[in-house]
Order: structure tokens, then C-alpha cells, then sequence
């Protein structure tokens, strides 16, 4: 098991999916959060939902919600989760990325240092930010990005100390913000399991 906390970010307006795609079913479960949420717990002592209300799941969940008056952003939740938890780094995870293996996952946490700020996804295509490592390090750049409205990750990262870890294969990587994206994904995980 994994000893830093994994923050599973549900919490945002999805206005691509035109629904509320943590809420979306996923596999064999009701919920693509609850989906991520029962497969990263194979990987990580410790899994959270970061969401904007605790409310929106019927199933229990490790929620941290975001500070009330914040933006559907990122920031708020990277905020909350380190005042909420006493750990120096988190991964981070997009609930809409559900293909996020393993492998991708300890390649990540082999790269990571002291002394970086974050170690962050990177394929031919561009970085995930939200795929990777951040360190209470950052903690007071993104009270400050969250008190003035900024959410630009790339740019918080690429003022910091962060490692980029290169990968291949791109469809580790894939998000779902379109209805037919997630259409895909649920075909393609209905695949890969009817060979298992």
C-alpha cells in the first residue's frame, strides 16, 4: 500500500459532459467516483473525494469539500486537502480519468524528491497536471492563485521545481469531457474485462 494520500478530484462543472460526469455510471459501479474510488483504495492506504459538496454521493465516500465561496476549480481543492490532511505531498487524480494504471502510478512516485514541488504526467501531447505528485511546498502559491481567482496549473507548475516523467502511451491519459468520449471509455473498459 501506498503511504501518501491519493485526492480524487470530483468537483467540477463538467459543462462539456452536460452532466455531472463523478456521477456518470462506470463499469460495475453506479458512479464513475465510486468506480475510482474502489480501485485506487487497491493502491493507496488512504483515498479522499475532493468535491464541492459531500451531499451529491449516496454511498460513503472520504470527502474533503472545498472552501464554500471557491470557484469549480482545482485550486480549491488542493487548498482544502492540505489543511485538511497532515501530509507534506499528495497525488492527485481527475475522476474523469479512469484508465490512470498502476505503473503510471509508481513511475510517478519513483521520479519524486524532497526537493520538488511536484512530479507531474507528461506525454507527446502535453503535461496532466492532474495526473501526478504536489508538496505542501506549494501550499501558499495556491492559497494565493485560489484568493485571486487564478487556476492556472501549468503555469504554478512550471514556475516550480517539477519533474516531468515522460510516458508513451496516451490513452493512460485519457479524460472524458465529451459525451462520446465517455461513451468510448465505457466501451473500451467493457473490452479489456470480457478478456479477463
Amino acid at each position: 500500500m501506498l503511504d501518501l494520500p491519493c485526492i480524487l478530484f470530483a468537483g467540477g462543472k463538467s459543462s462539456r459532459m452536460g452532466q455531472d460526469k463523478s456521477l456518470l455510471p462506470f463499469g460495475d459501479y453506479p458512479t464513475l467516483t465510486q468506480y475510482q474510488y474502489e480501485r485506487l483504495k487497491q493502491f493507496f492506504a488512504d483515498v479522499y473525494v475532493s468535491a464541492k459538496s459531500r451531499d451529491k454521493f449516496n454511498v460513503h465516500l472520504r470527502v474533503i469539500e472545498d472552501p464554500e465561496t471557491s470557484d469549480f476549480a482545482p485550486t480549491a481543492g488542493f487548498v482544502a486537502a492540505f489543511q485538511a490532511l497532515q501530509h507534506d505531498r499528495i497525488f492527485v487524480l481527475s475522476v474523469d480519468a479512469p484508465f490512470v494504471e498502476e505503473e503510471v502510478i509508481r513511475a510517478l512516485l519513483a521520479a519524486d524528491a524532497p526537493h520538488y514541488d511536484a512530479v507531474i504526467a507528461k506525454t507527446a501531447s502535453g503535461t496532466h497536471p492532474m495526473v501526478g505528485i504536489y508538496h505542501r511546498s506549494l501550499l501558499g502559491e495556491l492559497q494565493r492563485m485560489l484568493s485571486q481567482g487564478d487556476h492556472r496549473l501549468g503555469k504554478l507548475l512550471s514556475s516550480s521545481k517539477t519533474c516531468y516523467v515522460s510516458f508513451e502511451n496516451e490513452e493512460h491519459f485519457t479524460n472524458l469531457n465529451h459525451p462520446n468520449e465517455y461513451e468510448e471509455a465505457v466501451s473500451r473498459y467493457n473490452d479489456e474485462n470480457k478478456t479477463k
